[in-house]
């Protein structure tokens, strides 16, 4: 089945930075669409960014500027580099990816609202 492996996680200071990484197995990366969330105790899990089916990228506005997912179609990794990290990214961040869907040719692939691909989880912890 569908793996998701995340690592690069670990405790850095405020303004460090740190770079996730997502390592995919039975999917292909290149034609899916991908995308990074993270969820502390207690609190619903927090889109972070995404890739859609274009390639485009899209990010939340608490990390807009700091942070920049990226892919390796070569390796079907997914990153995500986090500069100036603050305390309030710490957090279990997941990645996610579901495979892109052709609509027609006139409209060419979209992105289905849902994720069904779930990584386990890498622990970012920033301390001030």
């Amino acid at each position: 089945q569908v793996q998701l492996v995340e690592s690069g996680g670990g405790s850095v200071q405020s303004g460090g930075s740190l770079r996730l990484s997502c390592a995919a197995s039975r999917i292909t990366i290149s034609v899916s669409c991908l995308g990074w969330f993270r969820q502390t105790p207690g609190n619903e899990r927090e889109w972070v960014a995404s890739t859609d089916s274009d390639g485009r990228t899209s990010y939340a506005d608490s990390v807009k500027g700091r942070f920049t997912i990226s892919q390796d179609n070569a390796k079907n990794t997914l990153y995500l580099q986090m500069n100036s990290l603050k305390p309030e990214d710490t957090a279990m961040y997941y990645c996610a990816a579901v495979e892109r869907r052709w609509a027609s040719s006139r409209l060419g692939y979209y992105c289905p609202p849902d994720f069904n691909y779930w990584g386990q989880g890498t622990q970012v912890t920033v301390s001030t």
